[in-house]
């Protein structure tokens, strides 16, 4: 047996092993408080990016497909209230040429030339107004269920389509059906002009035929935060192509760099999640910008325009917004947390009820259960990299999308996990703690 130490040399040997935990603790905190911080910083600025990476690629699609912005702009002709706009701005067009009541003075003067008496001609004198609002109302009327029409509706597309990429038009300031004038974006409505004189016409109107050929303008929506944008349009334009990739890199460095992964993930998941929300915030603040900015006549319309023109982008942010929560969902139940244990016990318990369960109904894995056993880490990435690939190749993803890819691979990997079967007698509690 070793003599023991005198007090001394105990004294000296807690001294060194105060030493030695010092260093251990100090070396430790220097390692957890850079790969901390270097995280931390990654993390933060990939969630500071995340909105503006959405925001870019909505307008990079907006500009660059022709395709997508007809599929944005087309509804607004379907919004009762622009329809209302375009029927009253098309009405005035035609009554600024036609006068009726200068016509109905000049008919009746011809009639007394011919004979009819003045008494009779004052009386016809006297319908002027009545017959002034008859005939502003029946074209208004007709204009009405032109603007309704399916026709009229194609038109709209077509005149937006021929604009060769209306929204880079929009954003470039270039004259086009649809540009910005001052501070308001309006739309030429010499196209629908011409169509209302059509309908009229054929509806007995003849003298519609009088109108030359116009172009007013009918403003759709306040340009103000469109302008702008203009001088941002060239660098937005540009920023799609890069910036979600490096947002992407920023926040899987981030993961990578800090020392417990699956925490950062969740910050990062929770983050993403976040900045959504502040997006979300700062269309509503433009929403209500826009309509304090408008004349009251103009507030429905430019409100149903302006939700109209940005529901891509609400789709956009709510589909990174259910992924961000997806992915730090999936952090956080594999964590150690007593609630993640507890869930994670649930599950293979429910497993295990099950497969007790079938194993009274005859019902055996086989060699199956054995195989699955041994490849489930494999088959377990397989399903997880199946659901990613989905995801990529979906034309167009949605957050109710990601739920449902989200809820496949839940039950995928429950029946690998109800599958995987060790061989050999009183193996489940084995295959438990594996």
């Amino acid at each position: 047996m070793t003599e023991p130490l005198n007090p001394a040399e105990r004294a000296e040997l807690e001294r060194l092993r105060g030493e030695v935990e010092a260093l251990r603790t100090a070396g430790g905190r220097h390692r957890l408080h850079w790969r901390s911080v270097v995280s931390a910083v990654l993390i933060v600025v990939g969630c500071l990016l995340a909105p503006v990476a959405v925001a870019t690629i909505w307008v990079h699609n907006q500009v660059s497909d022709t395709d997508r912005f007809v599929a944005t702009t087309a509804p607004l002709i379907e919004e009762p209230t622009v329809q209302a706009a375009i029927t009253n701005r098309v009405t005035d067009t035609v009554f600024t040429y036609v006068n009726i009541p200068d016509l109905v003075n000049e008919a009746v003067d011809g009639l007394v030339e011919l004979g009819l008496p003045e008494q009779v001609a004052d009386r016809l004198r006297g319908l002027i107004g009545p017959l002034t609002t008859a005939v502003q109302g029946f074209v208004r009327g007709k204009v009405a269920e032109l603007v309704s029409s399916p026709g009229f509706q194609e038109a709209w597309r077509e005149t937006v389509r021929l604009t060769h990429d209306a929204s880079t038009k929009v954003l470039a300031g270039e004259a086009s059906a649809i540009e910005i004038r001052g501070q308001d974006v309006t739309l030429d409505l010499g196209a629908f002009i011409n169509l209302a004189k059509q309908q009229l016409s054929d509806a007995g109107f003849t003298i519609v035929n009088r109108l030359p050929d116009v172009h007013p303008r009918i403003t759709i929506t306040s340009a103000e935060d469109l302008v702008r944008a203009q001088n941002a349009y060239s660098a937005l334009d540009s920023l799609a192509s890069w910036l979600p990739w490096v947002t992407l890199a920023l926040l899987a460095l981030g993961v990578y760099v800090a020392r417990h992964h699956r925490r950062a993930l969740l910050s990062a998941g929770l983050g993403v999640a976040a900045s959504m929300v502040l997006l979300a915030a700062v269309l509503l603040v433009a929403r209500s910008s826009l309509i304090n900015s408008v004349p009251g006549t103009a507030v429905a319309p430019a409100a149903a325009s302006y939700d109209i023109l940005v529901r891509f982008l609400r789709d956009g942010l709510r589909l990174v917004f259910v992924v961000g929560l997806v992915v730090a969902l999936g952090a956080f139940l594999t964590g150690p947390s007593v609630t993640a244990v507890r869930v994670r016990g649930a599950g293979r318990t429910s497993m295990t009820w099950l497969r007790e369960r079938g194993a009274k109904a005859g019902l055996r894995t086989g060699p199956v259960g054995g195989w699955v056993h041994q490849y489930r880490s494999l088959l377990r990435g397989a399903a997880l990299a199946v659901a990613v690939l989905v995801f990529i190749f979906l034309d167009q993803p949605s957050g109710f999308a990601v739920l449902i890819i989200s809820l496949v691979l839940v039950v995928l990997l429950g029946v690998i996990q109800l599958l995987d079967q060790p061989p050999g007698p009183g193996t489940d509690a084995a295959r438990t703690a594996s």
